[in-house]
């Protein structure tokens, strides 16, 4: 029998995988047009700078989007509208990071340690609420677990020459 913590952790990847799946998938799928059309916000500084692009953003939404929809195949009580709105959320959740990092002299690429692990994610579940209010222990799960694995697969990504840096 599979004890409650571990339900609850298997429980927390599936609902926040759409979310982590759209986060990734700019990194291989990512270049073009910057979001920002290469605006410059008042403070002299980018908006959001090259690295957010529209080609990495609608990748991620329709790859995180079909993620909910076979989630929604696979187990029944997932709604596939949860998909689209997972990674619609982690996409300008990053951007609001993306943002803050430029407000702050941070050039794209540069690390910023938590806000860099987590800003896809509270977007991601922000919106859920939108389509199902994750309960206060699955949100909480989901943020903790979030930051290692984010960075492992970072490092992992960088190991394999598919980021420039590990972070």
């Amino acid at each position: 029998m599979i004890d409650m913590p571990l339900e609850l952790l298997v429980e927390a990847l599936i609902f926040i995988f759409p979310a982590y799946s759209a986060n990734a998938v700019p990194v291989v799928f990512g270049g073009g047009h910057a979001l920002d059309f290469g605006k410059i916000f008042y403070d002299n500084r980018p908006i959001l700078g090259t690295h957010k692009t529209f080609r990495g953003f609608f990748v991620g939404l329709i790859i995180g989007t079909l993620i909910g929809f076979g989630e929604s195949f696979v187990f029944t009580n997932y709604d596939p509208i949860l998909g689209f709105v997972l990674s619609l959320g982690a996409l300008i959740g990053d951007a609001v990071g993306a943002f803050l990092k430029r407000r702050l002299g941070i050039p794209p690429g540069a690390l910023l340690p938590i806000v860099d692990q987590i800003d896809f994610v509270l977007g991601a579940l922000l919106l859920s609420f939108l389509v199902k209010p994750p309960t206060l222990a699955l949100a909480s799960l989901i943020i903790i677990i979030t930051i290692p694995i984010h960075l492992l697969t970072n490092l992992l990504a960088y190991l394999a020459r598919i980021k420039k840096k590990p972070w």
